[in-house]
This record gives structure tokens, sequence and C-alpha cells, in this order.
């Protein structure tokens, strides 16, 4: 009888193995039929509302802290996309300088390949999605993976490009605004110098590009957009950098906000918006 019994549960029990063998939680990876590397699928994460640029390459890996789109030539961020909040921002983050984990190491760099880059260079290492915006969320540690890195100069870095910085999460905490979406990214318009601790082919940005718009979408006309040179002095003021949106895209080579109507896209992006105003720059529209 014992056996009987147990004959009778075995069903039971291969059923669960069968169900566990072909069912799985959603996997944000595939294997890439086209690369040796995995391709890192989106998942429920929106740090772009109205589209994150097109044009970049295939790797565009999707996190809580940004989402990030590889070149694997210049070893750097075609673009890096965020969205703060008021829960996003934190203090005291340390910087702890990783590897990405998900792009391929020939096509990114690692910690050493800084080694004498600000003594020689006058360069740090500049976050594209920043910890001070972005430190407060669950996987806060990725902002320090080297694909949301670049060399930029400690001017620029500390200078202008920090204060534009301080006016994003100045804005998320300004009442009416619940969220401010933020796309930048790195231009390459001149040659520039390279790395002395690394003989890793790699391509130092010449300059960055920043766009952002409050809300869900950029058509409230509050967005800006500018464009920083990497040899601007630590005194300049980023307003003096204002451009259209049409301009990020033609020097970057990338389509913004690119699930907008072709129509409403086109007026948008040929002119200046609003913020500035709210971000201490005056009037801005033209």
């Amino acid at each position: 009888m014992q056996g009987m019994q147990k004959l009778k549960l075995l069903p039971l029990l291969i059923l669960p193995l069968i169900a566990a063998c072909t069912t799985s939680p959603v996997s944000t990876e595939i294997a890439d039929r086209t690369q040796s590397h995995p391709k890192i699928l989106p998942i429920p994460i929106d740090n772009c509302s109205v589209g994150c640029p097109s044009g970049g390459s295939d790797l565009t890996i999707y996190r809580q802290a940004y989402t990030l789109n590889n070149n694997a030539t210049t070893k750097f961020a075609n673009w890096v996309a965020y969205k703060i909040t008021k829960d996003t921002p934190a203090t005291g983050r340390p910087r702890n300088w990783k590897t990405d984990p998900d792009v391929p190491p020939g096509q990114t760099l690692a910690p050493a390949d800084y080694k004498g880059a600000n003594a020689a260079l006058k360069t740090g290492r500049g976050h594209q999605a920043n910890l001070a915006s972005m430190g407060g969320v669950s996987d806060w540690q990725t902002l320090n993976y080297l694909s949301n890195i670049t060399p930029q100069k400690d001017n620029l870095n500390q200078g202008a490009w920090a204060r534009l910085e301080d006016q994003e999460r100045n804005l998320s905490k300004t009442p009416g605004i619940e969220t401010v979406y933020v796309a930048t990214g790195p231009l390459y318009e001149k040659p520039m110098e390279s790395l002395p601790g690394t003989d890793k082919v790699h391509t130092i940005p010449s300059g960055y590009w920043k766009v952002i718009f409050t809300g869900s979408s950029p058509q409230n006309g509050l967005y800006a957009a500018f464009i920083m040179d990497q040899s601007i002095p630590r005194s300049a003021n980023f307003c003096d950098f204002q451009v259209t949106v049409a301009q990020v895209e033609q020097r970057s080579g990338l389509t913004l906000w690119s699930e907008l109507p072709a129509a409403v896209h086109k007026a948008l992006t040929s002119r200046r918006g609003l913020l500035p105003q709210k971000i201490g720059c005056g009037s801005a529209a033209s």
C-alpha cells in the first residue's frame, strides 16, 4: 500500500519539476544573433518618456538609475538617459569605480585605464548620469560603472557642468514638477589627447550635450538643450551654451524624443524651450 501511495504521489512531484523547466521569470538578456555579447532588453523602466535617443549602437542597457547606449569604438556611451524625481537624489555615495559587467571587455574601459589621467590631462572621471541626482535609486552602484563615465576636464566637470546638474536637482524639488528627464552624451568634433595609462584604443570626447525637460513630455514647453566644449573655463555660465535640440541632433548624429509625432518633433526641436527661465537663464525662447 505504501508503494502505491508513493506511485500516486510521483506524478504530483513531476508536474512542478516540469513547470520549473518550462517557465521562468522574464529575462532581461537574450543572445545577440550577430555578436558574441548579450543584448540587454528593455525592462519596465522609463528613463526617456517620449523615446530614448536613436541612431547609436545596438547595445543599450536598461537600469533603474539610467538607460545607456554604449559605443564600442570610443569606449564611452553614445548617450545616457535618466529620470530625476524627488526620491532619486542622495548625498555621500562613494565613488567605487568598476568595469561594467554587461559590456564586453573590449568595448569599455577598466579603472586602471584612468591611471595618471588627472595629473597629465587635468581630467577626472565624469559621471554622465550623476551620483548626486540618482544616488537614491536601488542600483545606484551602477552609476560608478565606467560605461557611465568619460574623461571630463576638471574645469568643466567642477564648473558649468556641475552647476547645470545642480539645477536639474533643484527642478525636481520645485512644487508642481514631479519628474525631470535628462539625456546627455559626448561629442567628438576635434582631436583630443589619449589617456596616458592605457594602450586600449579609445577616443576622449571634445565636448558634451545635455537635453532636459520636465513633466511627461517636452510639449509643455519646459525643455532646454546645451552643448559645452571640454575647454571652457571653470567660471563659465552654463546659460551661455544654450542650443536647440535640432543642433544637438545634428552634431551628435542622434535623434532625440523619437516617439513624438514628426510634426511635433520638428516644431519643438527647431526652437529653444522655456525651461531656462526656471534655472536662472532669463528669457530663452527664440
